[in-house]
């Protein structure tokens, strides 16, 4: 009898975690609080309770071929940056290919999740759950899987701004911002700069009287395009480039990341300039905050010092008065209140977890916390290479792994949530025995493997061998470019003729080199 696996949440690492628990032969549960699939990807007016919430106008910050699963590519002619409506749909196309939708209860809670009296000897787990009519319900589970997000709660520090209770303006947290139209012809005060405040206020600021964006450290802030308009991603994430960058020195890379990112306009003359260097932190991905900036509409600000009513004092002594609404983009904490507390046994009671994967407190691995972590890059074929990772343990087809639940092992990983994008995949996919060969490629299919190396890192490199090959994968390496250029190639336009001057110059300056040298000679 197939070893049955609760996943809580059918958003995208819900589903991955669905259909691998299927590709191991196990049988999945998957409980989702709201009626549809799609978790943060699903648009909702108001933001429902302990689930994860998004704006109207949210895209995704990377593209397509990098983000999506690694069996099963997103439509070509998908633009390269999707809208939250369209990776929904992705998903809803990834649901039905793979016939998970049958083993997803919707608008079912998980109330609690604890271990079974027996939990010594079975490792299973009693999760109660309740559906839309209040019944309550008890199962016995094998595994847990817990793919409930960590933007949930969100962190509404208002102690931290002295004064703050004589504010009698509107405010909110990001979680609960939807659209602009609210804050038409007012003075609006953005709090915060990551990637949601600065998607916030740029779009603010085309509506607003002004828009004020408050930063304590500032950040490097980077576009969606690169060279020739290319995703981004697409050209920093690859093997070749992580393999340069484990040979230059640190402060090499923090340079050249920072004169990149200044030959497109100069942080600190836009009030950006932070104080840490370019890789110890996680840069923002925007296209509009400098246009914003360069037009007015938008002003970046220091921390706040104190609010007086209306007026906001800065720390720099600078003063705004009169402002209509605040906008706070502090961040999240993971919320997983129905978790026994006695795997929160990290510092400040927070999850300590083996691979960023499994409590090692636990005797038994199988209770997962999937996609609690901020990886530099996409994180959906991160959740999915943890997906296949920990339903192999869960079947006990990585037997090495279970030795490290030892409760005398000393080997947990610490509770950072940011990790290496390519060492961490390539962490999971050597104990999957799916990370790509490249000297073996090389050899035997050069096509394949010099893109492997010297292309983008997509996620359809680790179905090339080992469990859960794929055959598509090789086709999907080799026509990346293809689905990258469909969507924007709509009109025709002629060949460019490349003009004959460069090399005409280049001819002209090794025959006067030559001639000079062989004048000198004689």
């Amino acid at each position: 009898m197939a070893r049955r696996v609760a996943v809580i949440g059918a958003g995208s690492s819900g589903l991955v975690c669905v259909k691998c628990c299927l590709d191991e032969g196990l049988a999945p549960v998957c409980f989702e609080s709201s009626d549809d699939i799609g978790g943060l990807w699903r648009f909702k007016e108001s933001p429902e309770q302990d689930s994860s919430a998004s704006y109207r106008s949210l895209f995704t910050n990377t593209s397509k071929e990098m983000m999506c699963f690694s069996d099963f590519p997103m439509p070509a002619h998908f633009p390269n940056y999707l809208h939250n409506s369209q990776l929904l749909q992705y998903l809803h196309l990834y649901a039905a290919h793979f016939n998970l939708l049958k083993h997803i209860r919707c608008q079912t809670t998980v109330l609690s999740v604890k271990q079974s009296p027996d939990f010594a000897c079975s490792g299973q787990w009693e999760v109660l759950t309740e559906n839309s009519d209040g019944f309550q319900e008890t199962h016995i589970f094998d595994a847990v899987l817990v793919c409930a997000g960590h933007y949930s709660k969100p962190v509404l520090p208002l102690k931290d701004f002295p004064g703050f209770k004589t504010f009698k303006g509107q405010y909110c947290h990001s979680y609960q911002y939807k659209d602009p139209d609210p804050y038409k012809g007012k003075k609006v005060l953005v709090v915060g700069i990551g990637n949601s405040a600065a998607d916030i206020a740029s779009e603010l600021s085309r509506v607003t009287n002004k828009t004020f964006l408050s930063t304590r450290q500032g950040a490097w802030v980077v576009s969606r395009m690169s060279r020739k308009g290319h995703p981004l991603d697409l050209t920093v994430f690859s093997r070749f480039v992580e393999l340069v960058a484990l040979i230059l020195p640190r402060h090499l890379l923090n340079w050249i990341g920072e004169e990149k990112a200044n030959q497109r306009y100069n942080h600190r003359l836009y009030g950006l300039m932070p104080k840490h260097r370019f890789f110890d932190q996680r840069p923002v991905i925007n296209d509009d905050l400098p246009g914003c900036i360069l037009l007015g509409t938008l002003v970046i600000k220091p921390n706040i010092g104190e609010f007086q009513g209306s007026t906001v004092v800065f720390e720099d002594g600078t003063i705004e008065e009169q402002i209509d609404a605040v906008v706070f983009c502090t961040g999240y904490n993971y919320n997983f209140h129905f978790l026994p507390s006695s795997i929160f046994t990290g510092p400040g009671h927070n999850l300590t977890l083996y691979n960023h994967v499994f409590p090692p407190t636990l005797q038994h691995p199988t209770l997962g916390i999937m996609g609690l972590i901020e990886p530099w890059g996409p994180i959906m074929p991160v959740v999915e290479m943890q997906a296949r990772w920990a339903t192999r343990v869960i079947k006990g087809n990585l037997s090495k792994i279970l030795l490290c639940f030892s409760p005398r092992c000393n080997c947990p990983k610490n509770a950072d949530l940011q990790v290496e994008y390519i060492p961490y995949l390539d962490q999971l996919a050597n104990q999957l025995r799916v990370r790509p060969n490249l000297f073996w490629l090389l050899l035997t299919d050069p096509p394949v493997g010099f893109r492997v190396l010297f292309g983008p890192c997509t996620p359809y490199q680790y179905r090339l061998r080992g469990p859960g090959k794929w055959a598509g994968a090789r086709n999907a390496i080799l026509t990346v470019w293809d689905r990258v250029e469909q969507p924007m190639m709509v009109r025709v336009v002629p060949e460019d003729h490349p003009s004959r001057l460069p090399a005409l110059l280049s001819l002209f300056g090794v025959t006067v080199l030559i001639t000079a040298l062989y004048a000198r000679g004689r």
